[in-house]
């Protein structure tokens, strides 16, 4: 128990430090989507998202940035 407590903390402050290190900091001024269909049908779930703002490096899929309401880790290199 002792191992996998250990693991994963070791775990958590490796994902930090790579969100210092590749990130540039998560927006945490969010606005919330409501559910929709699409014309073709596709239901789209409700979601969180950044506010717009001039930089993409910033925003919750950017590299090294984390979405605090998930927990996924951003891979999409920023275009600005």
């Amino acid at each position: 128990m002792k191992k996998l407590v250990l693991a994963g903390a070791l775990a958590l402050i490796a994902t930090a430090a790579q969100a210092q290190y590749y990130g540039t900091g998560t927006n945490l001024n969010t606005h919330t989507s409501s559910g929709y269909t699409t014309n073709r049908g596709t239901y789209v779930a409700p979601y969180v998202a950044t506010n717009p703002n001039p930089t993409q490096r910033d925003n919750f899929t950017a590299t090294g940035n984390v979405n605090p309401y998930t927990g996924a880790v951003g891979t999409r290199n920023p275009r600005y």
